[in-house]
């Protein structure tokens, strides 16, 4: 087996993110950090940007903050569950906004962390929504 198609074939398995977050410098660097760990990010830096992004892309987890300035991270996450999206949603949220984080459980995310978070943390977050994905299928 040559080099390319081992590397196709692992391209085809990787976890597909979206992360959205008005934090430019935020999303950039946490995005290159988790492709470095073979995820394959799609960034998005507002919400608006998030919609038009699963209207074209399908996602295995979304990481959505929830305070953004154009449309706050509910508002995304209630959008995101009218389409329908077969997805898991971890929030990111900051200190104090546990109450938000509670709402959004409600509506659907899978789970939530607070801001900053450990990368070990929300790697391991991300592949328990995966597998929870898997048992709903």
């Amino acid at each position: 087996m040559n080099k390319e198609a081992v590397y196709t074939e692992s391209e085809e398995n990787r976890i597909r993110l979206l992360l959205v977050d008005d934090e430019e410098g935020y999303v950039n660097v946490l995005a290159h950090r988790l492709e470095k760990r073979h995820f394959h990010v799609t960034k998005a830096y507002s919400g608006g940007d998030a919609i038009k992004a699963v209207r074209s892309h399908d996602f295995d987890v979304a990481i959505l903050d929830l305070k953004m300035e154009d449309m706050d991270g509910i508002e995304v996450l209630k959008i995101f569950k009218q389409m329908g999206l077969d997805m898991k949603i971890i929030m990111l949220t900051g200190h104090g906004s546990q109450e938000a984080a509670q709402e959004g459980l409600k509506i659907g995310a899978f789970d939530y962390l607070t801001k900053p978070c450990e990368l070990h943390e929300l790697i391991e977050k991300i592949h328990q929504a995966c597998q929870d994905q898997a048992k709903d299928k």
